[in-house]
């Protein structure tokens, strides 16, 4: 794969939530790239109270992670005996203690619970906004599983010709040469409300765009049956449609931060609250 030489692919462990559907996905990756398997869990820091002595329950929750954590890893070697996977408790609160395990990770990979956009920026559990903007590596975001069952299998990316897009492109031929799957290249054109030039103009250059980005990486893997496809619509909207069935949805995200430390762009964002399959998120190299 280029660019993201991590050793390594994270997955964050919510002890609240079933985290065996990301962990699966997670389990399954490294074994197809041969990877080691980190499980990371956090637990907040210990209240700050002068009235009540919280160090039993922080003891006990610690303790609960730990056991979380060996049930987890015991799951994937039930999984895949030969994985290398390992534990990790860490001490902080979910979103920052997994950003800082993403330094030095191929990828991260997390569960989704579905919340709404208001929810998902301001609960305190939320970790898969922050952590998708602000990650150096490609960030999996497992809310649905993927579709194994479609036939031939497929991946879906997003093409907008900007350089988080085409970073986006490059892993999406590298995972479906793994996968042994078709890729499915993927421009949605949003009409302006005044048309300076023909529309069909419009999409021949959208089209134009996609033979030009794909072009080399055809050439990388052969293998790949790759499909050009230019939609007019909304992006969120279009992109959901045509991946219902894919084994993943992979996107570029611009930029890491923020003001808030948590800037997506409104169209990946999105995506992860409508998206009904696995959608990767990959950093501009």
């Amino acid at each position: 794969m280029t660019g993201h030489r991590g050793h390594d692919i994270v997955v964050g462990i919510d002890p609240d939530r079933d985290w065996r559907l990301p962990l699966a996905w997670a389990a399954d990756e490294a074994h197809r790239r041969r990877l080691p398997l980190r499980l990371v869990l956090a637990v907040p820091p210990q209240h700050d109270t002068h009235h009540v002595d919280d160090t039993p329950g922080h003891l006990a929750l610690r303790q609960a992670g730990a056991d979380r954590l060996e049930q987890a890893c015991n799951w994937v070697r039930d999984r895949h005996p030969e994985a290398d996977v390992t534990g990790s408790l860490l001490h902080g609160f979910p979103a920052p203690a997994l950003g800082t395990a993403a330094d030095g990770a191929r990828l991260i990979v997390l569960g989704s619970r579905r919340l709404s956009r208001t929810a998902e920026f301001f609960s305190a559990g939320s970790t898969v906004v922050p952590v998708s903007a602000q990650a150096p590596c490609p960030v999996v975001v497992v809310g649905d599983a993927e579709h194994i069952s479609q036939q031939p299998p497929y991946l879906v990316v997003g093409l907008d010709g900007s350089a988080s897009a085409n970073a986006a492109l490059a892993f999406a031929f590298d995972e479906a040469d793994r996968r042994g799957a078709a890729l499915r290249v993927v421009c949605v054109w949003q009409p302006p409300l005044f048309m300076l030039n023909d529309e069909e103009v419009a999409l021949q250059a959208q089209r134009a765009l996609l033979s030009e980005a794909t072009a080399g990486l055809s050439d990388k893997y052969p293998d790949v049956h790759v499909t050009h496809e230019v939609m007019t619509g909304h992006p969120v909207e279009e992109l959901a449609r045509v991946a219902e069935h894919a084994l993943a949805l992979v996107v570029g995200r611009r930029g890491r931060g923020g003001y808030t430390g948590m800037r997506l762009g409104s169209v990946v964002h999105g995506l992860l609250h409508r998206a009904h399959c696995p959608v990767i998120t990959v950093p501009t190299e």
